[in-house]
């Protein structure tokens, strides 16, 4: 009975660590999709059951305090370390939709979504119109 008791325990265990390591939560090193670049260190948070990711890091040398000049709005002319560029995304199944991202390069914002494609390796969707006209990133775990 005991050695029952400790092997459902141990299962418990191994079972409550997956399902915590398969998150879209936590830092990702965003990887340029057109020269296969790291860029910056993106923070992916959630509040009110939603999730959203602003940038903590810039990783190009030279642009650590860069600008986003290109932005609109409140953003224009704001430094890009510290901004939220993914706004409100909701759990769909095993994606994460319903929101936009803001490419900080172009100041332009596109509807995107999210999916884990396994514990270290995250796809970033964003598109314009339907997800087939778009770009995609892949975002590895830091």
């Amino acid at each position: 009975m005991k050695k029952h008791l400790s092997i459902a325990f141990i299962l418990a265990l191994i079972i409550s660590f997956s399902a915590n390591s398969q998150s879209i939560f936590g830092e990702w090193k965003t990887i340029d999709d057109e020269t296969g670049k790291a860029k910056s260190i993106v923070e992916i948070y959630e509040q009110d059951g939603k999730a959203y990711a602003k940038i903590k890091q810039l990783l190009e040398k030279g642009k650590e305090d860069k600008l986003c000049e290109e932005c609109k709005g409140s953003k224009k002319n704001k430094p890009i370390k510290g901004m939220v560029i993914i706004n409100g995304l909701t759990k769909d199944g095993d994606e994460w939709n319903d929101a936009k991202i803001l490419d900080p390069k172009t100041g332009k914002e596109y509807k995107c979504y999210i999916t884990l494609e396994n514990d270290n390796k995250l796809k970033v969707r964003g598109y314009v119109g339907f997800a087939l006209i778009g770009r995609t990133q892949y975002w590895m775990k830091k």
